[in-house]
């Protein structure tokens, strides 16, 4: 069941953001091209950075069982993989942005490839009551994963434009919901709700910006949750707090981030404020640790987005792969990252 929530100004952005034929920020026009492309790819490869990959071994991941998953208390989550997180809520499996290959680009030749094994495999996983995708870049809609899901996921949500992407890749279009910004679904006890972000979209070479991109609200009997899929810092977030706040958890982005895309990619000092203006409890940071994206180090963005949230009072937790914690009670997770000589 879709609900549709948009109130009079949220009426407004939705004739905005979709018009033409594509769809468009709220708050900026982000300017996007294929040479834009190519010379940012150029620039990742030829980056003098050192640290960019971290040497084999260094990322601790706790190995999961279907025991183990089958046994999550109600109210935990445990991240797998960069923007991949396993949520069980009132003993509902919601997964989100599922990416279990080993690279995940369609040119090989240029494709990153992912730092850690996996706590878990696809097969290994139980049957996922919903899965959530934010948008169609290939570090959030992964081919391989979805076929490979497709069959044990009864519920898949997304965003205006990419059913048929999952039709394609063998998903029953019975078992996908396309959600625009500000529209929720209710699933038993657990509502959806499609929210603002700002991004872009494109998979291919004429497809940019034809599908949506958007952060997720996931609210459960007992948790209030905040998805941030990719995004830049804008203002929406103060609207989606004061609306829809105040959240238990959030899960922001930090990492992939640099100043010439700040835009789309919010630095780490934007993702400490993005999680005040929602008015989180806990700050979970994601989007890192997982792939090269970008041109800082691998650590580089737990290091600074911690060291920011303590500055400023906020629990932060950032456990390793693998590490199942609660999303009511703060946890002091270990700093993994940081190496002991």
């Amino acid at each position: 069941m879709i609900e549709n929530t948009q109130n009079d100004i949220e009426s407004k952005h939705k004739i905005k953001h979709h018009k033409n034929g594509k769809f468009k920020n709220i708050e900026i026009d982000y300017k996007s091209n294929l040479k834009k492309f190519i010379f940012d790819v150029w620039a990742l490869f030829t980056d003098k950075t050192k640290n960019k990959t971290p040497p084999k071994g260094t990322i601790p991941v706790v190995k999961l069982t279907l025991e183990d998953i089958t046994n999550m208390p109600n109210n935990s989550v445990v991240r797998l993989v960069h923007s991949t997180l396993l949520f069980k809520l009132d003993n509902q499996y919601i997964l989100t942005d599922p990416v279990f290959s080993e690279t995940i680009a369609s040119l090989l030749f240029i494709a990153p490839k992912r730092f850690h094994k996996l706590p878990i495999d696809i097969e290994d996983l139980p049957f996922i009551d919903m899965v959530i995708i934010s948008y169609n870049h290939y570090d959030h809609l992964d081919e391989p994963s979805i076929k490979k899901l497709k069959n044990k996921v009864g519920h898949f949500y997304t965003t205006l434009g990419i059913k048929q992407k999952l039709l394609a890749l063998g998903v029953d279009s019975k078992k996908v919901s396309e959600l625009d910004w500000w529209q929720s679904c209710i699933n038993n006890s657990i509502t959806l709700r499609a929210t603002p972000s700002q991004h872009y979209s494109v998979r291919g070479l004429f497809d940019r910006n034809k599908t949506l991109w958007s952060s997720w609200i996931i609210t459960s009997s007992k948790t209030n949750i905040f998805f941030s899929g990719d995004t830049g810092y804008f203002n929406t977030f103060k609207k989606i707090g004061e609306k829809y706040g105040a959240f238990d958890m959030i899960f922001l982005e930090a990492g992939a981030y640099n100043e010439r895309w700040k835009e789309i990619h919010m630095m780490p000092e934007e993702t400490v404020q993005a999680h005040i203006d929602l008015k989180g409890k806990i700050l979970f940071p994601i989007h890192n640790s997982s792939f090269k994206l970008s041109l800082h180090s691998w650590d580089e963005p737990l290091t600074k987005v911690v060291n920011e949230a303590e500055k400023n009072n906020i629990q932060i937790a950032h456990p390793k792969m693998g590490e199942i914690i609660s999303i009511l009670s703060y946890k002091n997770t270990n700093k993994w990252w940081i190496q002991k000589n």
